[in-house]
């Protein structure tokens, strides 16, 4: 889960972005409605589009199109001109459009703790859903024992 206590300004605020695409529509719209919603212009409103989705064979293999997936984006200007930004996985657009105010509200100083403080309930489910993962995947762990025989 990412930290968002951590490293330089980038960094935390792509943790907090990634909270943001770890939050559910009901998480994020709870975590404005508790820091009272500003008042946002769109400037890109929330719009549902295609993106290609590459991987990598064992992680470090050459690049290969896996498929297209489906993402929402938004982007917003709060009165006091900072900007938020979002992409999403599906088509959920106010989903997408909440977390563009929340990243442009983590941007204040004055309202960055409260964006942290809101979305930390998003952090605590996310890593104990890690921990069941890994929980499950600790229970079908195989341990191979391999003997040589004393004979050259």
């Amino acid at each position: 889960m990412p930290d968002v206590s951590r490293g330089s300004g980038t960094e935390a605020r792509r943790a907090v972005m990634a909270l943001c695409a770890a939050a559910t529509g009901a998480e994020l719209a709870g975590a404005l409605a508790g820091l009272g919603t500003p008042e946002a212009e769109d400037i890109r409103a929330p719009e549902v589009g295609l993106v290609m989705a590459t991987g990598r064979i064992g992680g470090d293999g050459r690049p290969f199109n896996l498929g297209e997936v489906t993402v929402t984006r938004a982007a917003v200007r709060l009165a006091d001109g900072r900007t938020g930004f979002a992409y999403h996985l599906g088509r959920d657009r106010r989903r997408a459009r909440h977390a563009a105010i929340l990243d442009a509200l983590w941007q204040g100083e004055a309202d960055r703790r409260g964006v942290e403080a809101a979305l930390g309930a998003v952090a605590r489910r996310a890593a104990d859903e890690a921990a069941a993962q890994a929980r499950r995947t600790a229970a079908t762990r195989v341990d191979f024992l391999t003997l040589a025989r004393g004979e050259d």
